[in-house]
């Protein structure tokens, strides 16, 4: 995965503060593309197992549409309030399809973590409910791009 960040490397996240930050975030905004080559953003819960985002989308929502005919995918996770408090991370990549979908609790080993980490941290479960209209998508990043401007401070 490649840091895309030219300028402000004195403000991005270590790799420590970006696991940190994706793992205490909850909602993330997703961009995806139309066919018409318009963008279209949407919020999603996520999980982050270290390497990858997980997201758990609705299998007749626009955004899995469109990522069915085109896997370029681009999320954006932030926080803050004032501006010396802005801090957030740019993922980019192509999104893959994990598990049936929808998503019905089939044995799959590869959903085990991330399923355990999202029911955990979005809905207080030691086990992830299914709803069969869900189903998992993987963005494992292609390039990083991250700001913390409580760094600016310092600077």
């Amino acid at each position: 995965m490649a840091v895309t960040q030219r300028r402000g490397r004195r403000i991005m996240m270590t790799p420590g503060e970006l696991d940190e930050f994706l793992a205490g975030q909850r909602t993330c905004r997703v961009a995806t593309v139309s066919a018409d080559g318009r963008p279209h953003v949407s919020a999603l819960w996520f999980a982050w197992d270290g390497g990858s985002l997980w997201l758990y989308s609705i299998t007749r929502s626009r955004r899995w549409t469109e990522l069915r005919a085109d896997p370029r995918i681009a999320v954006v996770i932030d926080d803050g309030e004032e501006y010396g408090e802005l801090r957030g991370v740019e993922l980019s990549g192509t999104a893959v399809f994990v598990g049936e979908a929808p998503r019905t609790g089939e044995p799959c080993p590869e959903l085990d973590v991330p399923e355990s980490l999202f029911a955990r941290k979005n809905f207080g479960l030691d086990e992830m409910p299914h709803d069969g209209r869900h189903a998992w998508l993987r963005l494992t990043p292609d390039a990083i791009a991250s700001w913390d401007f409580r760094k600016l401070s310092g600077l």
